[in-house]
């Protein structure tokens, strides 16, 4: 071992043997010892609650949560564990704020579609095992001997929902939500074009409606389609194309 990897070593101790004694300080009483734990280690919170941005909850909100894994971590925290007391904090940490987010959802799902979620799963992996690939959205519903809305509502509902508030990019010193992105409200003169719109997506026939939906108003891509309606990339390719020109003729007329 080379000198300066020596004193690294012996200030790496150091810096252990710090800590050990702040926290024994702290399980005493000492509040000043339980806060300049919680200042030292605020970076390790910072990087943890950085997981768990988008799900509409407040950064500071998600700090305020994750100190409180943080506080438990100290008070409980014991040498003779063998290990670091950043290791020892960190899943207490992460199941503070999981424990939050779990519990403070904003979005409540009916008991229906969590079981349905739980049945789609099973069948997932159930058909990728038979299978030797990724099964279609089809494919699972015939599995279930359900409707295949059912899969596509318990699939949808298992994505996270995000924040409008939530930074979409950054350029030099500004920033963009997903709020701003929105569109404004169509105007008087548009807003014939957009009724004309929906009437002629109505008269689609059902695979075509969903193909628009799902390209168009959920964002998926051509790929993620074709593996919901158990197609391949080119043929959701090609029945996208006749659908607009179908469209297009519609709004025509």
């Amino acid at each position: 071992m080379s000198v300066a990897q020596d004193w690294a070593h012996t200030q790496e101790w150091a810096a252990q043997d710090k800590t050990i004694l702040l926290i024994h300080a702290a399980q005493q009483g000492d509040m000043q010892a339980k806060e300049t734990l919680m200042v030292s280690n605020s970076p390790l919170v910072r990087s943890i609650i950085k997981r768990y941005l988008g799900r509409m909850v407040e950064y500071d909100d998600l700090f305020q949560i994750g100190n409180i894994g943080l506080i438990k971590a100290i008070y409980g925290f014991d040498a003779s564990y063998g290990v670091r007391f950043s290791t020892y904090a960190v899943p207490l940490i992460h199941g503070e704020l999981k424990r939050y987010i779990r519990d403070n959802n904003i979005v409540k799902m009916p008991r229906s579609i969590k079981e349905m979620q739980i049945k789609v799963k099973q069948s997932h992996e159930r058909l990728c095992a038979a299978l030797g690939r990724e099964p279609g959205v089809q494919e699972i519903a015939d599995e279930l001997q359900c409707e295949m809305d059912d899969v596509l509502l318990a699939l949808d509902s298992l994505r996270t929902p995000f924040s409008l508030d939530e930074a979409v990019f950054e350029e030099g010193s500004g920033s963009a939500t997903r709020m701003d992105m929105l569109e404004d409200t169509p105007s008087s003169t548009e807003l014939p074009d957009v009724l004309a719109l929906k009437h002629c997506i109505s008269q689609l026939e059902p695979r075509e409606q969903k193909i628009i939906a799902l390209r168009y108003f959920n964002n998926c891509t051509q790929t993620r389609i074709a593996q919901m309606l158990g197609l391949s990339q080119v043929q959701i390719s090609r029945l996208e194309s006749n659908i607009l020109e179908k469209l297009r003729n519609k709004m025509a007329k």
